[in-house]
């Protein structure tokens, strides 16, 4: 059935879709290739949902070192 799916020979239920999506741990978005967030998954996601619940000054120190952190391996890449 998944041949099938993938070969656009049948569109899956949504509950189907959600089973699929679970069993592989990734989100409905990331299955349909739609969405911001269809790179990440469903951990990743959890994450940044988590991060939301943080207060203000704990937030901006993880993104202080995320940034960092992106900052180094984009002028790594650079100068590589």
């Amino acid at each position: 059935m998944i041949g099938k799916y993938e070969r656009g020979e049948a569109v899956p239920s949504i509950d189907a879709a959600k089973k699929i999506a679970d069993a592989f741990e990734v989100s409905m978005d990331y299955l349909v290739d739609e969405g911001l967030l269809n790179g990440f998954d469903k951990k990743t996601l959890k994450r940044f949902q988590e991060l939301e619940h943080l207060e203000d000054d704990k937030k901006k120190t993880l993104f202080d070192l995320i940034d960092t952190y992106i900052r180094d391996a984009k002028a790594r890449k650079a100068y590589a």
